[in-house]
């Protein structure tokens, strides 16, 4: 399994463009695989430098609803013309970062044809596994001043139209997590996992002994962490070395599995 950072906050190399958002492009033996498209179209400028032809892609996922992972839909949905784009029913809501900034995706692409809508558990074939529901619910989550509406009420956010995408190949389980807003520590102990790529969502948290916990709580398991994007680049360089296998993940970095 090969897996190519096209899009995050950071650039690995010189002519990649950088924004506040996630994209990723995975090969399998059988798939290439597109999580996540960024906040814009630089999903598909990075993608040319990096030599990654999207039309080529044959399943899509978008982690959750939220701009800076499903910005660039519109854009994937007129380059390539064949591969289903695998969205939770509930990523087309009303999502904010407070009471006035709406953070969601485009509600004029949520009757596209190519989307299929998920909840639960998918089984899309043997190795393609979506998971959307936590049994654990033990640890912390920051997820600051998120809301979703309804009806005319703004609500905390309880991450509904979150979902997590688990390849297995070659005897390894690699589950990818767009920003972990349920709590990365909860999707770590659910899943356990060879491989965890993606945000902690630790950009806000304080460089103090709940991080340093935190990362202690990560490294009790034998999971191989490629972090990014909402980790935050100064808390990732407080948990590296209380950690034994936690990587940043730039745009422009590719590694194999």
């Amino acid at each position: 399994m090969k897996i190519t950072c096209l899009v995050e906050n950071t650039k690995r190399r010189e002519g990649l463009g950088t924004e506040h958002g996630l994209s990723l492009f995975i090969e399998t033996k059988a798939h290439k695989i597109l999580f996540d498209m960024g906040q814009s179209e630089l999903f598909e400028k990075n993608a040319k430098s990096l030599d990654v032809e999207l039309e080529d892609v044959d399943l899509a996922f978008i982690s959750h609803g939220h701009y800076d992972h499903g910005g660039g839909l519109k854009r994937f949905l007129t380059i390539n013309q064949r591969a289903p784009v695998y969205v939770n029913h509930y990523a087309f809501g009303e999502h904010y970062n407070g009471i006035e900034k709406y953070i969601g995706l485009d509600k004029s692409l949520q009757k596209e044809e190519r989307l299929i809508f998920t909840d639960d558990i998918v089984v899309i074939e043997e190795g393609i596994t979506l998971y959307t529901k936590l049994t654990v619910n033990n640890y912390f989550s920051p997820t600051g001043e998120l809301m979703r509406k309804e009806g005319v009420n703004l609500l905390k956010e309880d991450f509904r139209h979150e979902q997590y995408l688990m390849l297995e190949e070659n005897g390894k389980r690699v589950l990818f997590s767009g920003c972990s807003h349920r709590g990365i520590l909860n999707i770590a102990e659910e899943f356990q996992p060879d491989y965890l790529i993606g945000g902690f969502h630790f950009s806000k948290l304080s460089l103090d002994d709940n991080l340093a916990e935190y990362a202690g709580l990560l490294d009790r398991f034998s999971i191989k962490y490629y972090t990014c994007h909402c980790t935050g680049k100064e808390q990732y360089g407080f948990m590296k070395p209380r950690m034994k296998n936690l990587f940043y993940l730039s745009a422009g970095e590719e590694f194999y599995i």
